[in-house]
């Protein structure tokens, strides 16, 4: 297995990208890592690795790339500039078969759009969406999509992401049958914006459960608070929620991590109490770290693309291209295809209206938008 890694888009330079990939090296023996960049700044790093990592040397392979997309770079700058660059060099290698995974923490827009452009998308998908696991109560987790990639979406294209999540969850977490839910300001029927109301009903219907049988269970709108509970698998939003809610989430674990540890050293007697509790306290940081949870699919690309958080440290980037081994391992894009080319497409039952321009939308491919566009390779 060969991965495809972007070693300049992180904000910590490419000393978290290199350090990571070897530490990925050291955890899985059939993994091979063809990393792109400057050369002379990959070297240099290279140089200086830990002597317990130096052994895994041999895996690793240097693919010149003199060009970075940064990240304040806008996406349509990043389309226009995108030649040499290390980003578009690890998708390539996805789309030519050099590689089979590319891991990249850099601009998450322009990966997106260069994935779509150089990859295309699985067929009947018009937006793929980001998604990534969070912790629930029970030691589990479930899949929160989209994560940022698309901002204002329609009923269908919420259609879509609770299909490829709930995929991802049987495929990729054997989980039999996934409950799906749409995340909502309420439970009642009336509540929510019409593309959420509309996605409801088409869920509702079952209209887009595999024809062999292969689905999922649709429970209805969850709530905020519902997100980390145990009660769903997949929980669906678009873009701009979803992200709100991820990094909030990211933001309050570290605090009350922080805080625990505050609380424990702040007088004697707490930190004996702390001693007596080192191995429940290091459980309880090991389930709440957002480290562990780093690595964002792209799914209903063509071809297997992971964003790891731009600030990921060493073991966060080990951790993305880990999700990446897993993905390959259980060929997730192959059961996306035919699983998503199988399903029935749902009909139209209620209209969504765009509340600035009063225009309806059916949900049918015909009100497609001009970013719906279906790249091909």
């Amino acid at each position: 297995m060969r991965i495809a890694i972007d070693a300049m888009g992180g904000d910590l330079g490419p000393r978290a990208t290199v350090i990571g990939s070897l530490q990925a090296l050291a955890m899985h023996s059939n993994l091979e890592i063809e990393m792109h960049g400057p050369r002379d700044a990959l070297e240099a790093e290279l140089e200086s690795l830990p002597k317990r990592l130096s052994g895994y040397r041999s895996r690793l392979v240097l693919q010149h790339a003199p060009r970075v997309i940064s990240q304040a770079m806008r996406v349509a700058n990043a389309m226009r500039e995108a030649n040499g660059s290390s980003m578009l060099g690890a998708i390539a290698s996805v789309r030519d078969g050099q590689a089979d995974a590319c891991v990249s923490a850099g601009n998450t827009g322009a990966l997106m759009a260069l994935s779509r452009r150089e990859l295309g998308t699985v067929k009947g998908i018009a937006r793929p969406a980001i998604s990534t696991a969070v912790p629930t109560q029970g030691g589990g987790q479930c899949y929160l999509l989209d994560l940022g990639a698309n901002v204002g979406v329609q009923a269908r294209h919420l259609v879509d992401f609770a299909r490829m999540g709930a995929i991802m969850a049987r495929v990729i977490d054997d989980v039999a049958t996934p409950r799906v839910a749409l995340l909502n300001i309420g439970v009642e029927a009336n509540k929510g914006v019409p593309s959420v109301r509309e996605a409801d009903e088409y869920l509702r219907q079952g209209v887009v459960c595999h024809r062999d049988g292969y689905g999922f269970e649709y429970i209805g709108y969850l709530e905020g608070d519902g997100v980390f509970s145990g009660a769903a698998d997949v929980v669906v939003c678009d873009g701009f929620v979803g992200n709100a809610i991820l990094k909030a989430s990211e933001g309050l674990a570290t605090m009350l991590l922080s805080r625990l540890q505050e609380t424990f050293e702040a007088h004697l007697t707490t930190r004996v109490v702390r001693a007596m509790a080192r191995p429940a306290l290091l459980r309880l940081k090991r389930r709440l770290d957002p480290v562990r949870y780093n690595g964002a699919s792209l799914l209903g690309l063509s071809g297997i693309i992971v964003k790891s958080h731009g600030g990921a440290d060493v073991k966060g980037f080990a951790y993305a291209i880990s999700r990446a081994v897993r993905e390959v391992d259980m060929d997730l894009p192959s059961h996306l295809a035919r699983e998503l080319s199988d399903a029935v497409r749902p009909e139209p039952s209620i209209l969504s209206v765009d509340p600035d321009s009063g225009r309806a939308d059916s949900g049918l491919a015909s009100d497609a938008q001009p970013d719906d566009s279906h790249p091909q390779r």
